[in-house]
C-alpha cells in the first residue's frame, strides 16, 4: 500500500525542502508561523505541526519569545527507523480533533446508559485526580486518563472502550505529545481541566445526553485554548506548541 502523508507531513516536507535547497540557512530565523500558512495556504494547526517534526528532527529549535531557527539540514534520506516513526506519529491537533468529535458523543451515549456503579467510579476517579494536583505530580495524566475511558466505558459498548483506550495510548506513544508536555511549564490549567471534569460528571448524573455532549465538547475546546496561550513561539511567554482553532462547531439539537 503506498504511504500516504498527512498534511503536516506534507508541509514539514516542504520545509524540509526549502533547508536543502539553502534558501533557509544553519542560523536563520524561519518566518511566522502565520507567513508560512498563507505561503502553502493552510492552517497554522499544520504549520505548528509540521515544526514539531522539524524539531524531533534536529532540523529547527524553538528560542523562547524569538521564534524558530535553523539548527540543522536535512539528510536525503530518512533512517528506515526515523521514517517508521515519522509515519506512525500522530501530529496533536488531529489527535485532540478526532477526540473532540469523538467523546462529545460517547458522552451523550453514555448519559443515557450510566448506572450508579459508573457514577461512584468517576467519582472515585475525580476524587484521585484532585488527590495528584494537590501533591503537584505535574506529570501524572494517569486519572486524566481513566476517566475519560470510564465514560466510555458507561456506554457499555466495549468498541468504543477499546476506540478511547486506542486513542489515549496513540498520545501516550507520540513523539509530538512528548515534545509538546517538554515544553510545557506552568501546569496550573490542569485544575481548569478538573473543574470540567466536575461538570461532565454532573451531566452524566443528570442523565442530560445534550448537557453531557456539550460539557465534554467544551472540555477539550478549553483545553485547546489553555494550551494555545503557552504555544506562540514569539511571545516572551512561550513554552510550547500545541495548536490552532478546531474548524468544527457543536450545534445544540
Amino acid at each position: 500500500m503506498p504511504r500516504v502523508n498527512r498534511l503536516y507531513q506534507e508541509i514539514g516536507n516542504e520545509l524540509k525542502s526549502l533547508l536543502k535547497s539553502g534558501t533557509f540557512k544553519i542560523g536563520d530565523r524561519l518566518p511566522p508561523e502565520r507567513d508560512i500558512a498563507e505561503t502553502f495556504n493552510v492552517s497554522r494547526t499544520v504549520v505548528r505541526e509540521a515544526l514539531i517534526m522539524l524539531e524531533l528532527e534536529n532540523l529547527v529549535a524553538v528560542k523562547k519569545g524569538s521564534g524558530v531557527y535553523v539548527i540543522g539540514l536535512p539528510d536525503e534520506v530518512l533512517s528506515e527507523k526515523d521514517r517508521k516513526i515519522e509515519e506512525e506519529d500522530l501530529g496533536p491537533f488531529e489527535l485532540l480533533q478526532a477526540r473532540q468529535l469523538i467523546e462529545s458523543n460517547i458522552a451523550a451515549f453514555a448519559a443515557s446508559q450510566i448506572v450508579k456503579a459508573d457514577i461512584v467510579e468517576l467519582r472515585a476517579i475525580l476524587e484521585q485526580e484532585r488527590q495528584i494536583l494537590e501533591q503537584e505530580v505535574l506529570d501524572d495524566y494517569s486519572a486524566d486518563e481513566m476517566f475519560h475511558i470510564a465514560i466510555a466505558r458507561a456506554t457499555k459498548n466495549s468498541v468504543l472502550e477499546r476506540l478511547l483506550a486506542d486513542l489515549w495510548a496513540k498520545r501516550s506513544t507520540s513523539k509530538m505529545w512528548d515534545q509538546l508536555q517538554s515544553r510545557i511549564t506552568d501546569h496550573s490549567y490542569r485544575k481548569k481541566w478538573l473543574y470540567d471534569h466536575e461538570r461532565i460528571l454532573q451531566a452524566l448524573q443528570l442523565k442530560d445526553a445534550m448537557a453531557a455532549r456539550h460539557a465534554m465538547w467544551q472540555h477539550l475546546e478549553n483545553v485547546k485554548q489553555t494550551l494555545m496561550t503557552v504555544s506562540d513561539s514569539e511571545d516572551p511567554n512561550f513554552d510550547g506548541y500545541l495548536f490552532d482553532s478546531i474548524p468544527v462547531t457543536i450545534v445544540n439539537q
